[in-house]
């Protein structure tokens, strides 16, 4: 069965920032928030597969029936870029944090769990 061809922007597009940002402020302390994100930022793109990313985030699939996961199917579908995956390793829970992707990750599961993932990830 041939796997459909994931594309990937070069850098996460700079709303993804904010969004991170605005989700790490409910599980930190505002400033330690900003701090993340602005070494994230900075951090190199790296890849993962994305079955890692979940095992390693301990997170659920969402189903392809989930708006945003239908709309970035949908990129996917029509061969439109997607951002890539901003994380934290949250040193204090052992755990991956997806600051901003987790529906992206889920679209691209839904079609490939071994795809690579370009991530920014501190």
């Amino acid at each position: 069965m041939k796997k459909t061809k994931i594309k990937w922007l070069s850098a996460p597009q700079k709303h993804d920032y904010p969004a991170a940002r605005t989700y790490l402020n409910l599980i930190l302390q505002p400033r330690d928030a900003k701090k993340i994100v602005d070494k994230i930022k900075r951090a190199s793109v790296q890849e993962f597969a994305a079955k890692d990313i979940f095992r390693a985030a301990n997170v659920p699939l969402l189903s392809t029936t989930d708006n945003d996961v239908k709309k970035d199917r949908g990129l996917i579908l029509h061969k439109k870029a997607l951002s890539p995956l901003l994380l934290y390793r949250d040193p204090t829970l052992s755990k991956l944090i997806i600051a901003d992707g987790y529906h992206r990750l889920c679209a691209v599961y839904s079609f490939d769990e071994q795809a690579m993932i370009p991530c920014q990830i501190v």
